[in-house]
């Protein structure tokens, strides 16, 4: 069986981060967004996709467009659009378990959105706190920060503080660390 070259193994999507080592990433949507999406380069960064093993991948755009890209380069995908801020509590309540049951299946989870901005970046640090691998929720949003090069701003933080709660009440209010 040959090597497979450079090309062959497509190129990885920009912004891309991992949030938990070889199990939970984050980029934006491959290809690009807006004027900037080439279909060129979402196959080429589907292909990458799907030779690292992620399995799914998580859309987080409101929109199904591109999805069946997934299904031609045989990549298992889930749609989950992000919901306005009042639907956050339900959305983060239904999608952090998922995760977290991804997780412990050894998953390799991938999750994008348009661009990786206050949606993606807040999503994962109120993640990191929920799943209580960071207990604090402002050390959560520093290394979210510090890993993505992004400086997350009040949507972001909406998101984490709305994790918090959530972790918070699942743990019967008690006092949170």
């Amino acid at each position: 069986m040959a090597v497979k070259g450079k090309w062959a193994q497509g190129i990885r999507p920009r912004h891309f981060s991992w949030v938990i080592q070889d199990r939970l990433a984050i980029c934006e949507r491959p290809g690009g967004y807006g004027p900037n999406h080439r279909k060129v380069r979402r196959q080429e960064e589907i292909i990458w996709i799907r030779e690292q093993g992620f399995a799914p991948v998580i859309s987080l755009i409101s929109a199904t467009h591109n999805l069946h890209n997934y299904d031609e380069m045989g990549v298992t995908w889930r749609h989950r659009p992000f919901p306005s801020a009042e639907d956050h509590p339900h959305y983060l309540g239904e999608l952090y378990p998922e995760l977290k049951a991804l997780q412990d299946r050894g998953s390799n989870v991938l999750v994008h959105a348009e661009e990786l901005g206050d949606r993606v970046v807040g999503l994962m640090a109120g993640y990191v706190v929920w799943a209580g691998l960071i207990a604090e929720p402002p050390r959560a949003i520093f290394v979210l920060e510090h890993m993505t090069s992004r400086q997350l701003g009040p949507e972001g933080r909406a998101i984490v503080a709305v994790a918090e709660r959530l972790r918070h009440d699942a743990a019967g209010g008690g006092a949170t660390s």
